[in-house]
């Protein structure tokens, strides 16, 4: 599945003969919308700018909240291990990771790319995956595969302010929201479950849902600290 598709609304899942639901979920602030951090940009502005917004929160004029990893916190029983997909992308397009998050499955491989003309370096900062840090000039594609389930997170050590984040995911039962905080959840059993999300800035939640054999709906509030 292709990376930037992901970060639409996405889900890495696969079907199985079992009666299923889905999930069509909603996550939205609680409380004032954080004033949007302003960073000056200082180096080879000719491709950076001169300035940039800061992409760790985005919340749209309706309080949706773009790019919050949701989940179950269980795979139900008997769900398969899904094919494996094409190599995830991550590119970095005018000092910005696009996009800013990619969902790959425990075992999976992102190509890194570098749409700009000028040197940009990879540093991941992780616990369980083996950590990287390469230069990356212009054109060329770094593919690195991940082993094991974790949040990575991957900053550029030549321009401070870029960072962008690999979710390792150890069951296909996870979801990326899009611009207006939707996501879904398909192939669900009926019956209670557990959905956990994960925002870089809003931090980790956990809400109990029972799941029909339908279309079950799902506001989830998240608060800024």
């Amino acid at each position: 599945m292709v990376a930037l598709l992901v970060a639409a609304t996405c889900t890495l899942l696969h079907p199985y003969s079992v009666p299923a639901g889905e999930i069509q979920g909603r996550i939205v602030l609680a409380g004032d919308v954080p004033p949007a951090k302003k960073i000056p940009i200082t180096i080879d502005q000719y491709v950076c700018g001169t300035e940039q917004i800061a992409s760790d929160l985005i919340v749209s004029s309706a309080r949706e909240i773009r790019n919050v990893v949701v989940w179950l916190e269980t795979p139900p029983a008997g769900a398969p291990s899904p094919p494996s997909p094409p190599a995830a992308a991550m590119d970095q397009k005018e000092c910005v990771f696009v996009p800013r998050i990619v969902i790959v499955p425990t075992g999976g491989t992102v190509d890194f790319l570098n749409s700009d003309r000028l040197l940009h370096n990879l540093h991941s900062v992780s616990k369980d995956n083996a950590s990287f840090n390469r230069t990356q000039p212009k054109g060329r594609t770094i593919a690195i595969t991940f082993a094991k389930p974790e949040f990575v997170r991957v900053d550029c050590d030549l321009h401070s302010w870029m960072r962008g984040w690999v979710v390792v995911a150890p069951h296909p039962f996870y979801a990326l929201t899009d611009g207006q905080g939707r996501f879904k959840l398909d192939n669900v059993p009926p019956g209670p479950h557990v959905v956990r999300t994960w925002h870089e800035r809003l931090g980790e939640t956990s809400q109990k849902v029972t799941v029909t054999d339908t279309a079950t709906p799902l506001t989830i509030e998240l608060r800024a600290r």
